[in-house]
């Protein structure tokens, strides 16, 4: 590809919250869990500030039946901000929850045939331009002092180009949970891919840097993703086209400076949870006390 092409700025990022939550259930039934609040946001404003502080201006969710409520929250409420207004409250903490029209686009994923698939039904909007994807139940919270997780990717690509993912170390007992990159190069928090090896054994794994939800591809990964072939699970994976992208572009993996969490599994939603309130001056001191009081109370 042309380098002018590979430098294309990144403007459109991908959420795929086509996922039933089954998980979660009965949170779920009627709520998606994309709207489960961490604190006093919901998992998918996280995902949606990253984007914005990184420069991202569509939004692109990929969405499924009973999923209306994610595109709702990013809509303005007049009957919420009229009555606030006519008591004097501040409108300051709906102003994150604003999208102006024609920057959030929502398309159905009308099948669950896996990520790649749904991935590839955002190929219009998409068109031929190189795009972001933010897997929201993966919540990365930069270090403190550190910009956003997409945001590091946005400027690493700035230098280099081409398709780009996030990785975090994990001790090597882990591996065979994830996938892993097998690295080339590496220079800094970047580092070449020449293979990605979906949850290997741990005596097999070419590396302890695993794949986070954070992608910059290029366009021509749906064109991949549109032979609709089929991988692990009888479904399309992303992972499979993203490998065969490897040698025809450059593509390289940036080691987050921050931490991951889980919040796709119930434990890694109670501890994102808890990190984030320890975080806050605002909370902390008390969240320290309460779970001092329950650690007495259950010994």
């Amino acid at each position: 590809m042309a380098q002018s092409s590979q430098r294309r700025p990144v403007r459109k990022a991908v959420f795929p919250v086509a996922g039933m939550g089954t998980r979660f259930l009965p949170a779920t039934k009627a709520i998606p869990k994309e709207m489960l609040p961490i604190i006093d946001r919901p998992l998918i404003q996280y995902a949606v500030d990253e984007a914005r502080e990184a420069g991202i201006e569509q939004l692109i969710f990929v969405t499924g039946r009973g999923k209306t409520a994610i595109v709702e929250h990013f809509d303005m409420a007049f009957e919420l901000e009229t009555t606030m207004a006519e008591r004097e409250k501040s409108l300051a903490v709906l102003e994150p929850t604003r999208i102006q029209p024609g920057n959030l686009v929502a398309v159905r994923q009308q099948v669950p045939l896996g990520l790649g698939h749904a991935i590839w039904c955002a190929r219009a909007i998409v068109g031929d331009e190189p795009f972001a994807i933010f897997l929201p139940d993966e919540l990365m919270i930069a270090n403190r002092g550190s910009t956003g997780c997409m945001k590091q990717m946005v400027e690493a690509y700035d230098e280099v180009g081409g398709n780009l993912i996030s990785v975090l170390e994990v001790p090597r007992e882990e591996v065979s949970s994830y996938g892993v990159i097998d690295p080339g190069a590496a220079q800094g928090a970047l580092t070449e891919v020449r293979g990605l090896v979906e949850k290997p054994r741990r005596e097999e794994a070419p590396s302890n840097l695993i794949i986070s939800g954070r992608y910059i591809l290029q366009p021509e990964v749906m064109r991949v993703l549109e032979r609709q072939e089929k991988g692990a699970g009888g479904e399309i994976q992303l992972t499979d086209a993203m490998a065969q992208m490897i040698g025809t572009q450059p593509f390289h993996a940036v080691t987050f400076a921050g931490k991951r969490y889980d919040c796709g599994s119930k434990l890694g939603f109670v501890e994102a949870t808890l990190a984030l309130a320890l975080a806050r001056d605002d909370m902390a001191e008390d969240v320290r006390a309460m779970a001092a009081r329950l650690l007495d109370q259950g010994s």
